[in-house]
């Protein structure tokens, strides 16, 4: 049983008291509003810019590294880390980060959050049920003497009663799009109207691949590629292209990952259609999603100032319309998540709950103002140990050494990866143990059980709370199998031996370049693990002390996608040469470069 100690009901009711060296300040918070290509960013940058010392929080790393580029183009020191980076400028006092990196025990001049807004788009950011609490962390936690919100009038009135008992001052910049974005009444139709600076898009990497060589079949243009679970580094590169006037990559295909604030100079934005998939069920867009991802269309300042907006298909156009002319909903709650120092105190007083327990108790207890919600646990629950497609035999086996010792009349591994495997059972969303269909609540019902059986199962392991929450909030994807397998060994093997070495899950020189969609699939998998690897190193610096060699075979996956980018689609016709005129490909350039 809960004993009397626990302090949770009044902590959890009053967040802001989390973060004392803010409550410290009496902060202006300056909130600057408006649709996308408003110029609220850029206003706020500039304030960043003429400060003595300040931080830009961002929900990617493509715009933390945008950020921290134009800072030292501007001769301002700007530092640029992120959870798998690190990238320290001589004499800086400034920082660019992703948003889960900020720092919120140093006093900075001014801070900006940005995208703070996107509370139904994407990953939701603020309203987020799994990411949004550290958007949540920053707004109450940053320690600075001016902070500067940039998003859509939705998240106004939700931020204002936040901080009504912060006693910080808040101010609201209002903004208008600087040029015009323009429904257009017809749609589409076929792939010849493609013209150069469009970008269509789609909601399935199969979708982007179809398209892709669709357009390129009809002979007129090239096109880059954009989605979430390209590497980073890939997408800055596809972007670039894209935007670059002498390229001949001249068409964009992409998912809505270029809603979150990419610049990219977009003539016209075409909805391939106006439903998606959102790992639940195929749904209608919604507003915000529809106006986040049409407003990148025409940017101020490039060769597309006003920008235009269709669909591939007539019957999307009315749904399209309305949603353009419509206001977002405004963000009721926030989401919040406990700190690790919080953790603490509560396992101090009940020493003998675990950690699946604390946060099991903490989700479903807590007496929260209206203006919260407790980040779903659900996703934060340490399920980024395993994935829904897979369940452990049990505990003992997992502390006997179950990954060298496999039943192989009863697991399921996945083959042809350089990751050497989790022993599992095989196990498939909307399926039961005897591959029998069921429906989509038990299929719901089912992974959320596993889940909590895998946070139990965590808890068995030889590992400090603080280790357990670390791996906790790593940043996996859980619904990639081989990246949450990734975890499952790096856990094992550091309960196990406090060492992990790269090569004990993943065998460097084996990497290639992928030739059919299953395997580009399976190198963006790998390389999640490797990042995964190089953001543990920087946290258990002792115990992961690969990080240069996981950093390198990182870098040739992305050189690999890419090469599998130029390979797969319409090339134009090129004079044969000579094989020894010939010159290396991408991928085996690399190759070599990399020791």
């Amino acid at each position: 049983m809960w004993v009397k100690r626990d302090v949770r009901g009044w902590t959890a009711s009053r967040p802001h008291t989390w973060y004392p060296i803010a409550r410290r300040k009496k902060r202006n918070v300056f909130l600057h509003v408006g649709p996308t290509n408003s110029g609220k960013t850029y206003h706020a940058l500039k304030r960043l810019e003429c400060s003595s010392s300040g931080v830009y929080c961002g929900p990617l790393r493509l715009l933390a590294w945008e950020v921290a580029k134009r800072m030292n183009k501007a001769n301002v020191p700007c530092d640029l880390i992120t959870g798998q980076e690190r990238d320290e400028v001589e004499g800086s006092k400034h920082i660019a980060v992703t948003v889960e990196m900020a720092d919120v025990t140093t006093d900075y001049e001014c801070a900006v959050i940005d995208e703070i807004q996107a509370s139904f788009f994407l990953f939701q950011m603020l309203g987020c049920k799994t990411r949004g609490f550290s958007f949540t962390r920053a707004l109450l936690g940053l320690a600075a003497d001016e902070l500067h919100l940039c998003g859509d009038p939705a998240a106004v009135p939700l931020i204002q009663e936040i901080l009504k008992v912060t006693g910080d001052n808040v101010k609201i910049e209002y903004y208008d799009r600087l040029l015009p974005l323009v429904p257009l009444d017809v749609p589409l139709g076929s792939f010849s109207n493609i013209k150069k600076g469009d970008c269509l898009v789609s909601f399935s990497r199969r979708g982007i691949y179809d398209f892709k060589r669709q357009i390129e079949r009809e002979g007129k243009h090239l096109c880059s590629v954009v989605y979430g679970s390209l590497p980073p580094e890939t997408r800055t590169r596809q972007a670039t292209l894209f935007n670059d006037a002498a390229s001949e990559l001249n068409v964009l295909v992409a998912s809505d990952a270029i809603g979150m604030g990419l610049n990219l100079n977009i003539s016209r934005i075409i909805f391939s259609s106006l439903k998606k998939f959102d790992g639940v069920e195929t749904r209608d867009l919604t507003v915000p999603e529809i106006k986040q991802i049409a407003g990148r269309a025409g940017r101020y300042g490039s060769k597309y100032p006003v920008g235009e907006v269709t669909c591939l298909e007539a019957n999307d156009l009315p749904l399209l319309h309305s949603s353009l002319n419509s206001p977002s909903p405004e963000l009721e709650r926030a989401g919040l998540f406990p700190s690790y120092d919080l953790l603490l105190m509560y396992s101090r007083a009940n020493p003998k709950s675990g950690l699946h327990h604390i946060l099991e108790h903490f989700s479903t207890n807590s007496k929260l103002s209206s203006s919260y919600f407790i980040a779903d646990c659900e996703e934060l629950l340490v399920p980024k140990i395993i994935s829904c497609s897979f369940i452990f035999e049990d505990v003992r086996e997992l502390q006997q050494n179950s990954f060298h010792h496999p039943n192989h009349e009863d697991v399921g591994l996945i083959s042809a990866t350089p990751i050497k495997c989790v022993t599992v059972r095989n196990f498939e969303p909307g399926r039961g143990a005897h591959s029998s269909l069921i429906s989509r609540q038990e299929c719901k019902r089912e992974r959320q059980a596993l889940v909590f059986k895998v946070a139990a199962i965590i808890d068995e392991l030889p590992l400090g709370l603080h280790d357990k929450y670390l791996f906790c909030i790593s940043p996996v994807d859980v619904d990639d199998d081989i990246s949450a397998q990734g975890l499952v060994q790096f856990a094992q093997n550091y309960a196990k031996k406090g060492l992990v070495r790269l090569k004990e899950i993943f065998t460097p020189g084996t990497l290639k370049v992928p030739t059919t969609p299953t395997a580009l699939q399976e190198l963006e998998s790998i390389h999640k693990v490797l990042e995964l690897y190089v953001w543990l190193s920087y946290r258990l610096e002792d115990s992961f002390p690969d990080r240069e060699l996981a950093a390198s075979q990182k870098s040739i996956c992305s050189m690999l996608i890419e090469e599998f980018l130029q390979q797969h689609g319409w090339q134009q016709p090129k004079p044969r040469r000579l094989l020894s005129q010939e010159k290396p490909s991408l991928a085996s350039r690399r190759k070599r470069r990399i020791v």
